[in-house]
């Protein structure tokens, strides 16, 4: 095979494991958006008053494991006006229509 051949093929491949490694990341990030929202459902975490903490809301210093999508997924869904925090660092939804 031409050497010009392999290197198209090699650079084809190379985009395709970019593109799904980034699909699995996105993928990963919604599933930890919705196990989010389903946690404040399920407490009942509407309103300040009603707030929870979160055990994945921060990032532990020494990571053991696969990684945990939850901390970066709610940081997100803080900036984007969906949950709210505390002073105190609890978390409750605020766009009730999720």
């Amino acid at each position: 095979m031409p050497e010009t051949a392999e290197l198209i093929i090699s650079i084809l491949l190379l985009g395709a494991a970019l593109i799904l490694s980034r699909q699995f990341h996105a993928w990963k990030i919604k599933k930890a958006y919705l196990s989010i929202i389903v946690d404040l459902k399920s407490q009942d975490a509407f309103n300040p008053r009603s707030a929870i903490a979160l055990p994945y809301a921060n990032r532990p210093i020494i990571r053991i494991g696969l990684r945990d999508h939850r901390p970066a997924a709610l940081k997100s869904l803080v900036a984007d006006h969906i949950v709210g925090i505390t002073e105190d660092g609890r978390y409750y939804i605020l766009d009730k229509s999720v």
